[in-house]
């Protein structure tokens, strides 16, 4: 089996750690975030993964060389030379995708975070029998969103409702399909959105079915999102996998620690909490609701909350990290310093505090 991943252009919404890599290789609770969804893939038996993109490719292929040989898995890149949208990739990518077995292929959203049920929507789409399948997965607040109307029995979709003003039901698009090759049959090769375009096309010759997604979802594409997918994601762990999260009396709730990852005495640490590899995390500190990237040194008795700390940086001693901070690769924030909601760019020191939201460039 093959899937399509579309990881598309800059990742302007998680700047400043997408100025250092590529938004798919940001870490996401000690990984690449493209990792989890190839992992996944991987288990229920994909063969080759494309990688749709806009922007540094071989970036990109580089870093995953070594994961296409750890995995067994091969990835690929097909380079968009002006952005698709969402439907354009796969014209684009068309011979790669069709290998003449008439098999179904996965496409996904490189954003997305979740348990992955791949094996269950292979599952589905082979019983219905239609053209596409797509995963929904139930909000709280469907007038933000694209709202899938479908038939609650056999999940055969009925139409699409953007933003609806009135309630027409509470299932969203989670960017999550197993499509027929002659899917790509629809599609032309210049920017199109197969949300907007393809799939009510599909709709309405009764070919397009949806699942809801089991477990948690979230587009963990900026900051807060993230920081409330790396939630969801450990409460996941805590039922699957809980030998892989942290525990002691320095611990309270959910949270990872890479192995080589040093923790000092009298530390408390959690809930939510992802500490990368390399990182030290000296005497005193407190973290909570945060991310700390691989080669970060959290100095005595520094307080980290609600915050991303990019790759190899410092927070100086009883420093105070708050309110979504994010400091992007290589930035060092000095002793006694408070930052509340500082956005700050790569290899930047910082010796006053930030009393309001603001970038520091």
């Amino acid at each position: 089996m093959k899937a399509l991943i579309l990881v598309g252009g800059f990742g302007t919404r998680l700047r400043p750690l997408t100025l250092s890599f590529p938004k798919p290789l940001v870490d996401f609770a000690n990984k690449p975030m493209i990792l989890h969804q190839i992992e996944a893939l991987k288990d229920v038996g994909v063969t080759e993964v494309i990688l749709a993109i806009n922007y540094q490719p071989e970036v990109m292929i580089n870093f995953l060389k070594d994961f296409e040989d750890k995995l067994g898995i091969k990835i690929i890149c097909s380079q968009e030379t002006e952005p698709l949208g969402t439907a354009g990739p796969l014209a684009l990518a068309r011979d790669k995708l069709i290998n003449g077995s008439g098999e179904p292929f996965f496409v996904l959203n490189s954003d997305v975070i979740s348990e992955y049920p791949f094996a269950e929507l292979i599952q589905f789409h082979k019983a219905h029998g239609g053209e596409a399948s797509i995963m929904v997965t139930k909000v709280d607040e469907p007038s933000k969103y694209g709202v899938v109307v479908m038939d609650e029995e056999s999940g055969r979709v009925d139409r699409f409702v953007e933003k609806p003003k009135i309630f027409v039901g509470n299932k969203i698009n989670a960017g999550i399909y197993l499509l027929n090759p002659s899917v790509l049959d629809r599609i032309q090769l210049r920017p199109t959105s197969i949300e907007k375009e393809v799939f009510p096309k599909i709709a309405t010759e009764k070919q397009l079915y949806s699942m809801v997604l089991p477990g948690f979802w979230m587009d963990i594409g900026q900051p807060k999102d993230y920081i409330t997918g790396l939630r969801l994601y450990l409460d996941s762990l805590r039922k699957k996998a809980p030998s892989k999260l942290a525990a002691g009396p320095h611990i309270v709730g959910n949270v990872l620690i890479h192995d080589n990852a040093v923790v000092g005495e009298g530390c408390l640490i959690g809930p939510d909490v992802a500490i990368g590899p390399a990182c030290v995390i000296e005497a005193g500190v407190r973290l909570s609701r945060c991310t700390v990237m691989q080669g970060t040194r959290i100095k005595k008795h520094a307080c980290v909350s609600s915050s991303i700390i990019g790759w190899h940086s410092t927070v100086g001693q009883w420093a105070r990290i708050d309110n979504m901070t994010i400091l992007g690769e290589d930035v060092h924030v000095s002793d006694e310093v408070y930052s509340n909601g500082g956005v700050i760019l790569p290899h930047k020191e910082i010796k006053s505090s930030i009393l309001n939201p603001e970038i520091v460039m």
